[in-house]
């Protein structure tokens, strides 16, 4: 495989890889949407309490998925324009973006591997201290949010055997209430749901930007040497001085000794042009053209009734 079929294959791989990453980045979007306003984290996160675990937890995960999204569309937009026109500038901020976006992501991944359960304990924490208050009776408010959490999350109470008011849910859970999970249950298996669905995302992600990341340096390397498929080059007309013939393109170019089939003007005919080292039509060795009265039949042959023929006409003008 050549340079120019590796090139153009990377330009094509690059253009699909674009694509993906901005289908990345729409999944991405949406499920940084749904953390934020979705109705099991927006329930969790407006809980009234004067130091809310998940809060401060929602916001820098929004915050941080909007980012990552931001640039993956902007290096995906960038390259992709970059193959296209092939930009040099363009194609460095996209590998640019790429790189960013690698190291949010991988940063994501460490933050899992290193806390794994800090988003969890921080939505149970948040429900043990609404359901501790409501217990309480304080005010109907918190039994209000907490009705309101069970409903979302379709539980009901807490079994939990380490906790001290665990005899008080038969107020709580009554009717069909009573065949529904136990909220710690419920929202660790809906955490365990959207845990896979971003894990997932991630490693797509990270799959995308490292493959984006060598494309785009391989492409940079490739405008820069100027190995590109479609280039379109920049010409100007420069004055041609005299005595210096112009070259003909390849494909119009005749072999020496060939015959010449060029259609020439009659300003060309006249003879030679004004500048020493241009085209002359006629060379020295031509004969001039014959009057048109030589050709025609009638003045021939009174040239040949008289022996000095017709004034004007050489004699191989008779000869046939």
């Amino acid at each position: 495989m050549g340079p120019w079929s590796r090139v153009r294959v990377a330009k094509c791989q690059m253009l699909v890889t674009c694509f993906f990453i901005l289908l990345l980045g729409l999944s991405e979007a949406t499920i940084v949407t749904l953390t934020y306003f979705g109705a099991h984290f927006a329930v969790i996160r407006q809980a009234s309490l004067e130091k809310n675990p998940s809060q401060a937890m929602h916001q820098w995960a929004f915050s941080a998925g909007l980012s990552l999204v931001g640039l993956l569309t902007l290096g995906a937009v960038l390259s992709a324009a970059a193959t296209v026109r092939e930009a040099q500038g363009l194609m460095a901020g996209g590998f640019l973006c790429f790189s960013l976006a690698f190291c949010a992501q991988v940063q994501v991944v460490f933050w899992r591997l290193h806390s794994p359960t800090q988003v969890e304990d921080a939505m149970l924490d948040t429900y043990d201290l609404v359901y501790e208050q409501a217990m309480k009776g304080t005010s109907h408010v918190w039994r209000q949010e907490l009705a309101a959490i069970q409903d979302v999350f379709l539980c009901c109470g807490k079994r939990s055997p380490f906790s001290r008011l665990g005899n008080t849910e038969a107020d709580l859970c009554q009717g069909e209430e009573t065949a529904r999970e136990d909220c710690l249950q419920g929202i660790r298996s809906f955490l365990r749901t959207y845990q896979q669905v971003t894990s997932s995302l991630t490693s797509i992600g990270l799959a995308l930007t490292v493959s984006a990341l060598l494309l785009s340096s391989f492409l940079w390397f490739a405008i820069r040497s100027g190995c590109c498929l479609d280039r379109k080059g920049k010409y100007t007309l420069a004055p041609r001085a005299c005595g210096h013939q112009p070259q003909e393109p390849s494909l119009f170019r005749r072999s020496q000794g060939g015959p010449a089939h060029c259609l020439r003007s009659e300003a060309d005919a006249i003879g030679p042009r004004g500048c020493s080292g241009s085209l002359r039509w006629l060379q020295e060795s031509d004969a001039a053209p014959l009057p048109l009265s030589c050709h025609l039949p009638a003045h021939r042959a009174l040239q040949g009734r008289s022996p000095g023929g017709l004034s004007g006409c050489p004699a191989r003008g008779l000869s046939d």
